[in-house]
């Protein structure tokens, strides 16, 4: 698969998840800390799962998660991107993200999301984005306010209560 670079910000591109990223991302998606809102840690299939179905977003959207990689090291350490979702019967368009434990805190998820959110307005023409957050999920709250979205509402989920942050 050709490498394609979607976003650059500062410090990070994004790019088209390739399958040699697996390792990069199995150490992100089977931590626990970092799996804590998910209902368990992703396992080698579960991992492999994930590249291949936002590989088909790519095709069928147009967009989904992308690598988030450090410039100058290439690093994959996380994921950012836009991923469809149904809320209340409705087709919304989420930023998701995750970081790997070591680097949280440094602003690399505010830096890839508010990157994410000006491409869905300014490069696919959205009117509105959401965030869907677990409501013990603090760190992932201030994501989404530092990026300028503000707690919509509060829906069931993937099987439980979570908050929509919105930008619209």
């Amino acid at each position: 698969m050709k490498i394609i670079q979607i976003i650059e910000t500062e410090r990070l591109y994004l790019r088209q998840y390739e399958d040699d990223d697996f390792t990069s991302l199995y150490a992100i998606f089977s931590d626990p800390e970092t799996m804590s809102y998910y209902p368990a840690p992703f396992s080698i299939q579960k991992t492999r799962d994930w590249i291949k179905r936002n590989q088909e977003r790519y095709v069928t959207d147009g967009f989904g998660l992308w690598a988030i990689c450090l410039k100058g090291t290439n690093e994959v350490i996380g994921d950012c991107g836009l991923v469809k979702q149904i809320i209340d019967n409705c087709v919304e368009v989420e930023i998701g993200y995750h970081i790997l434990k070591r680097l949280w805190g440094k602003g690399f998820a505010s830096e890839a999301a508010n990157a994410c959110k000006t491409y869905g307005f300014h490069q696919i023409g959205l009117k509105k984005m959401v965030s869907i957050i677990d409501p013990d999920n603090l760190a992932s709250i201030r994501v989404a306010e530092k990026i300028g979205f503000t707690k919509e509402s509060e829906v069931f989920i993937f099987n439980k209560t979570h908050l929509i942050y919105s930008s619209g």
